[in-house]
């Protein structure tokens, strides 16, 4: 069972019987409407379209993509089916390039697929493991956000960026995830975050899930974070993450960089909050982590409505990187990775035994 049902009243993704039930997060906090998906390419497009969104709940949502996938193939020998269901991974693959879970989950249910004796057999098994990948993520928050609150203190005001809760995650989150179980805690803390631009992930999903909730949050543009951190006003930072490499350099929302920056120079904690699935220890530094660029009218235009003159020219990265010099510490399910992190690297003996 899903433990994240103990503090929300929704879920982002599901899986009902023969198709997967989704929260379209590109309608909040107007409307609350969730989509019926029976085909994999509407996975595909639900994940490009960000209707579902977030690091680990897109991996839920490729796993289940492959179950739906795997449901379409015709094929009747072991050889073909798995030749097809690759095909359906690499497409699946193709949808957002910088999340590093929706790979790992995607790696996983091809790893789990060889071990079927028969195309029977294989759909039963990728099911499983598709459920059992969800679990798992949603259960990772739990013990992330444990970790993490202990690093919070009674009283504490918290700035982040973009959306890290339930919604992103299919658990408690990561960095809201931490906030939230502070709160469940006892303690007394707030939030300012982050509009978040161009699809403002903060202004419309961070604030609905705070104050769902019941933690006091403000809402500020992004230009403001370092305003408010020089006044003195924010503790600590805590933001998610969508790929982090072997030496800690950190992939996460358009904007994070420019706030790790600040931190520094106002000597507030910058925290970085993600599962181990996260991870990608095949990097060496965030120099190789894929950016995904993104269509221009995301920031032309805000719901269809032009905010810049026609056809000027506009720049879209979905994602920057924060180098590892600015981060205090990275928070897993397993454990706190703490400074020094800049001159070694982080290994996968080291993630097994925190």
């Amino acid at each position: 069972m899903n433990k994240s049902k103990m503090i929300v009243s929704y879920q982002p993704i599901e899986w009902k019987g023969d198709m997967v039930k989704l929260l379209d997060q590109t309608l909040l906090p107007a409307e609350e409407v969730y989509l019926e998906i029976t085909e994999y390419h509407e996975i595909m497009t639900a994940i490009k379209e960000l209707k579902i969104r977030g690091a680990p709940a897109i991996g839920v949502a490729g796993a289940y993509g492959m179950v739906l996938g795997a449901m379409q193939i015709l094929a009747k020998s072991k050889a073909t089916f798995l030749s097809e269901l690759h095909d359906v991974a690499i497409a699946i693959s193709g949808t957002r390039p910088t999340a590093r879970n929706l790979f790992w989950a995607i790696e996983r249910m091809e790893l789990a697929a060889v071990k079927g004796k028969n195309v029977e057999e294989i759909k039963t098994i990728l099911l499983k493991e598709a459920k059992k990948i969800h679990n798992e993520e949603a259960d990772a928050t739990i013990e992330l956000s444990k970790n993490g609150q202990e690093l919070i203190k009674d009283g504490y005001t918290i700035l982040t960026h973009c959306n890290t809760g339930p919604l992103a995650t299919t658990g408690y989150g990561t960095a809201l995830g931490i906030i939230i179980y502070a709160h469940m805690q006892g303690k007394k803390v707030q939030v300012y975050a982050d509009e978040t631009r161009p699809l403002l992930q903060g202004a419309r999903l961070t604030t609905w899930e705070l104050r769902k909730i019941g933690i006091p949050v403000t809402l500020i543009t992004d230009s403001m974070a370092g305003y408010f951190m020089k006044k003195g006003k924010i503790d600590c930072v805590i933001v998610g993450a969508d790929r982090i490499a072997a030496n800690g350099d950190t992939a996460n929302k358009i904007g994070t960089y420019s706030v790790a920056v600040l931190a520094k120079e106002n000597r507030v904690p910058f925290y970085v909050a993600a599962p181990t699935s996260t991870f990608d220890l095949s990097l060496s530094t965030g120099a190789r982590i894929p950016i995904e660029q993104r269509n221009q009218a995301e920031v032309t235009h805000i719901k269809g409505i032009a905010i810049a003159p026609r056809y000027v020219n506009a720049a879209n990265p979905a994602f920057d990187v924060t180098p590892n010099k600015y981060i205090t510490a990275i928070i897993t399910e397993k454990g706190i990775i703490r400074k020094p992190i800049t001159n070694r690297k982080i290994s996968d003996k080291q993630l097994k035994l925190m």
